[in-house]
C-alpha cells in the first residue's frame, strides 16, 4: 500500500516537469509523453528491484535522455528510402545466389549430381545415399544392409567417384 502510493506521489509530483523535459527534447508531443512514460516505468522498476532513488527528478531526467538518444539511434538506422522508389540502376543488385542464371546453374547441378547417384546400381546407391543424406556411419551401413564393412567402403567410394565425374563434366561444360 505504502509503496502505490510513493508510486503515484512520484508520478505526480513530477510528471508534468519531465514532460516538459522531453517536448524540448524532442519538439513531438507525443514522443514526449511516450519518452516520460518509458521514463517512468524504468526508474519505477529500479525502485521496485530495491534501488533508491534519491534525486528522482534529475534521475527521471537523466533516463529520459537516454531513452530519447535510444530512440535517436533506432531512427538513424531506419532511415531509408524505399527500394521500389529509387532508380532501377541504384536499387541493390540481388546476391549472386538468387541471380536467375545461378538458380539455374545451380538447379541444373543439383539434377546432375542427382542423376549420377541414380545411375549407381541399387546397393551402391542405397549406401550411398545413407552415407551422404542420412549421415549414417559405415558400420551402421553395413549391420543395416546386411554386407561387410569393407563392401560399404566401395559403396561409398563408387558414388564418390560418380559425383566427382559429374562435377568434372560440369565445370567442362562452363
Amino acid at each position: 500500500m505504502f509503496a502505490t502510493l510513493g508510486r503515484i506521489a512520484l508520478l505526480t509530483r513530477y510528471y508534468r516537469d519531465l514532460l516538459n523535459f522531453c517536448l524540448r527534447k524532442t519538439r513531438d508531443r507525443d514522443a514526449a509523453a511516450d519518452l516520460a512514460q518509458e521514463s517512468f516505468t524504468r526508474v519505477l522498476a529500479m525502485q521496485r528491484a530495491g534501488q533508491a532513488v534519491f534525486e528522482p527528478g534529475a534521475l527521471l531526467r537523466q533516463v529520459a535522455l537516454r531513452a530519447k538518444i535510444d530512440l535517436d539511434r533506432r531512427a538513424m538506422v531506419r532511415q531509408h528510402e524505399a527500394l521500389d522508389a529509387l532508380d532501377e540502376t541504384l536499387q541493390p543488385a540481388a546476391s549472386p545466389h538468387q541471380q536467375p542464371e545461378q538458380v539455374y546453374a545451380s538447379s541444373r547441378a543439383v539434377q546432375a549430381y542427382l542423376d549420377a547417384i541414380d545411375q549407381l546400381p541399387p546397393r551402391c546407391r542405397e549406401a550411398f545415399t545413407l552415407y551422404v543424406f542420412d549421415d549414417v556411419p559405415n558400420k551402421e551401413i553395413a549391420e543395416r544392409m546386411g554386407i561387410s564393412l569393407s563392401m560399404v567402403n566401395q559403396y561409398i567410394s563408387r558414388g564418390k567417384l560418380a559425383c566427382a565425374a559429374c562435377r568434372d563434366a560440369l565445370e567442362n561444360d562452363d
